[in-house]
């Protein structure tokens, strides 16, 4: 795989959203982004970029699109950026990215799929953050430093919480979640809170596992009996294996703090490589749960990611 290829153009703009404007040049800003630029800020997707093969495709189906026309900042010239894994770094100059995600969701009412017919970004582009900054202008060599993130397990944690999402509850929960994997050596990317809504979280669960591949995400809430309870039928649905054994566990463990944790409906599975996690919505609970389950479920990681070939079972 190449691993270096140049900067044919960069681009900004003040909206999110819409088209790019191209630019001389553009200062990046480490943890923020570019410097006057729509999507900079505190978040995984401060600066997009999209190949210069991908438009010049796009433009040979008969559409007229300049370079930002897309929304993305950096065009490249010679690195396929969709196949390089989340946690990829690249450099250019002084300025260090590193890769956050593949692609993203497009929304139906996006101003550049509605100018341009279609937005490549979803499928070909892809997001970084900024890990030093510096200029990039075009005509800047960028080179992948590093092919993959390192030997940490990279992890988020999603609440399902009608009252918690409405402002009606804190959510207690899912940053304990946080806390503890942290504490415990993990990256935690994400935290995120949502209501109970299957289909909301079907599609949180899949970004997580597709689009910026999570090793392991835990979720809270949503596996008892109420009506709304939909948890473990929408991990069930995005998951491509099961891992019945882990649920089970926590099940008998928390049997021995409670008979009421026969009432757990919890799920866990896998999509490709990534490990999702039912957990109970008390933080008692999680924090009892997540307690007994990680010290082993450090090894399955291993085997999943494929790190090493010897199973213990």
């Amino acid at each position: 795989m190449k691993t270096s290829g140049k900067v044919v153009a960069v681009c900004t703009s003040e909206k999110k959203g819409t088209l790019k404007e191209k630019r001389d040049s553009v200062r990046l800003v480490k943890d923020h982004g570019i410097d006057g630029d729509a999507h900079a800020g505190s978040w995984h997707r401060q600066v997009s970029l999209l190949s210069a093969e991908s438009i010049d495709a796009f433009r040979a189906k008969g559409a007229d699109v300049s370079y930002g026309a897309f929304g993305e900042n950096i065009i490249t010239e010679g690195l396929d950026l969709s196949s390089l894994p989340v946690g990829t770094r690249l450099r250019t100059g002084d300025a260090v990215l590193e890769l956050t995600q593949i692609g993203k969701e497009c929304h139906t009412s996006c101003a550049i799929r509605e100018q341009t017919g279609d937005c490549i970004m979803p499928r070909e582009g892809v997001f970084t953050r900024v890990l030093e900054g510096g200029t990039v202008k075009p005509g800047d060599v960028i080179e992948v430093t590093e092919a993959g993130p390192g030997s940490a397990f990279t992890a988020a944690w999603i609440t399902l919480s009608d009252k918690g999402a409405a402002g009606e509850r804190e959510d207690k929960s899912g940053p304990l979640i946080g806390e503890i994997l942290s504490e415990a050596g993990y990256n935690v990317v994400d935290g995120i809170l949502i209501p109970d809504d299957p289909e909301r979280l079907k599609a949180e669960l899949i970004n997580l596992a597709d689009r910026r591949q999570v090793n392991v995400v835990f979720t809270t809430g949503g596996t008892g009996f109420s009506p709304r309870d939909l948890t473990p039928e929408a991990t069930e649905e995005v998951c491509d294996r099961m891992t019945p054994g882990i649920s089970e566990a926590i099940r008998a463990y928390s049997m021995t703090k409670t008979p009421k944790a026969m009432l757990s409906r919890a799920a866990a599975g896998m999509r490709g490589k990534t490990l999702i996690v039912n957990l109970p919505g008390s933080p008692k609970a999680v924090r009892e749960c997540l307690e007994f389950v990680l010290p082993p479920l450090e090894h399955g990681l291993e085997i999943m990611l494929e790190r090493t070939g010897d199973c213990a079972c």
